[in-house]
């Protein structure tokens, strides 16, 4: 067990070692990876920062019914409860509305300067079935009774935006993929070039009785290495392009009146990356090296 260990600790001082020795040639490598680790990264870093905001907004369907000045409000509401597409019904009246306005950020101040309450009663509801069909469906009939003026489905927005997030999540899933067998070639062809300029070495070592784990061992912790090294560099290419976008992302942000910003990946999220760009170069590094000794 010993002797495996320090096997494993010599491979991997001998890696670190060829790295520092071929400064320009890893520092590109490295480079390259990061870049393209990069793009997906970016990408999952913004789709986060849009869910966040997403998420302080409610996705169950709602209606909600504007009222006319002078409508029958006891009328329309038994009407509404009588209806079994209907499962839940809320009344806002107008002051109530009025009140809510002044709690929401950055228009505590239009209100204020208000001289009367624009706003007129409303009924929230829920619908039964919250297929987009029987939303338009109930919502037609709704905009043709007495006394209702406007018939508003609240959440077809934030629908559209979770399908836009979806549709975000698979292509980010592709990119991923593609860029990521890019990098493992991109290994590959590293690893191979240095086992060419040690093939008489390696040969040599077989001769003397080493196993093809022992061969392996030092161009696994190689790839690794330069999958790490990728990985930090994505994630340094990912910070500053966040920092660099944050000012102008504040800017626009605080002329609607919030101090939104791009945050930067969770620490479990900068993790994972780094360690799926150690992976890749692992990976490149035992294609790399099964090719050579099969």
């Amino acid at each position: 067990m010993i002797a495996w260990l320090r096997q494993h600790r010599q491979a991997c001082a001998g890696a670190l070692r060829k790295l520092a020795a071929q400064r320009a040639a890893s520092l590109l490598n490295a480079l390259a990876i990061g870049v393209a680790l990069s793009l997906p990264a970016g990408g999952y870093a913004l789709l986060a920062n849009l869910q966040g905001v997403a998420q302080r907004f409610s996705f169950e369907p709602q209606l909600s019914l504007f009222l006319k000045a002078g409508a029958k409000r006891v009328e329309l509401e038994a009407r509404l409860r009588a209806d079994a597409r209907v499962a839940q019904l809320r009344f806002v009246s107008r002051e109530d509305a009025l009140k809510e306005l002044r709690t929401a950020e950055g228009l505590a101040d239009v209100v204020a300067a208000l001289e009367h309450n624009p706003l007129p009663d409303a009924f929230v509801l829920r619908a039964a079935r919250p297929d987009p069909a029987a939303l338009e469906a109930l919502a037609g009939e709704l905009r043709a009774l007495p006394g209702v003026a406007l018939v508003q489905v609240d959440s077809a927005w934030a629908q559209r935006l979770a399908a836009l997030a979806r549709i975000g999540r698979l292509t980010l899933a592709v990119l991923a993929l593609l860029l990521a067998t890019g990098l493992v070639a991109v290994t590959f062809n590293t690893i191979r070039l240095q086992i060419l300029t040690q093939r008489e070495e390696i040969e040599v070592s077989q001769l003397l009785g080493a196993t093809d784990a022992y061969v392996r061992r030092p161009f696994f912790y190689l790839g690794l290495a330069q999958g790490l090294a990728g990985g930090l560099v994505a994630l340094a290419i990912l910070g500053a392009s966040l920092a660099a976008l944050n000012p102008g992302v504040r800017e626009l942000a605080q002329t609607y009146g919030s101090a939104f910003q791009l945050e930067f990946l969770r620490s479990a999220d900068a993790l994972a990356l780094v360690a799926f760009s150690g992976i890749l170069g692992w990976l490149g590094a035992l294609l790399s090296v099964s090719k050579y000794l099969r």
